[in-house]
């Protein structure tokens, strides 16, 4: 092999390994942020069914105080270690659904390889990918900030909510409880 082919040969797998990398840390939020577009591998686990074994950011829900570091947004948020904070305790009010699944099961794919992209509509109903949803009425403020075309939309089972979806928006590191309209 000539020296030209050699370097060409390293300069390509230089590139790649560089894509690679830029790929991976396209999924990391800068140490201590939050959002910046890290996705969570998984969503949250199940809570506990006792109070007292609650953990401190589910007591955070009900207290509705979401700023667990001053740098944090005050909603819902997952920390760059896959932390979910703030999700609400089984049997919050808030998240009781009369007829769950109503509209069916959201079939578009959970998790960090299914990320959407918003085009339309706003709280009371928005879409993508021909897919609707609907924010939970107590987390309507948390989606102020949300850019109803264009935001990335990861969607999360809720494990403690019979008929709610978790969408976590990447650009801001924040989730809310949605109900899939079909």
């Amino acid at each position: 092999m000539n020296k030209s082919a050699l370097l060409v040969t390293l300069l390509i797998l230089a590139v790649g390994v560089a894509q690679g990398q830029r790929e991976r840390d396209e999924h990391k939020a800068p140490e201590g942020r939050v959002g910046g577009g890290f996705v969570p591998p998984h969503g949250p686990p199940p809570a506990a069914a006792h109070p007292e074994a609650r953990a401190p950011e589910q007591r955070m829900a009900e207290q509705h105080d979401f700023r667990d570091v001053p740098t944090h947004p005050n909603a819902p948020h997952v920390h760059a270690n896959g932390e979910w904070v703030g999700h609400a305790p089984p049997g919050d009010r808030r998240y009781v659904l009369a007829h769950p699944w109503e509209h069916g099961h959201f079939t578009g794919g959970f998790g960090p390889g299914h990320v959407f992209h918003l085009e339309g509509g706003g709280p009371a109903r928005f879409w993508f990918s021909g897919f609707y949803f609907s924010v939970a009425p107590a987390d309507i403020p948390f989606v102020s900030g949300w850019i109803w075309n264009s935001d990335p939309i990861v969607i999360y089972e809720d494990p403690d909510h019979p008929g709610w979806y978790l969408a976590y928006n990447s650009r801001l590191g924040t989730y809310v409880h949605v109900e899939y309209l079909g």
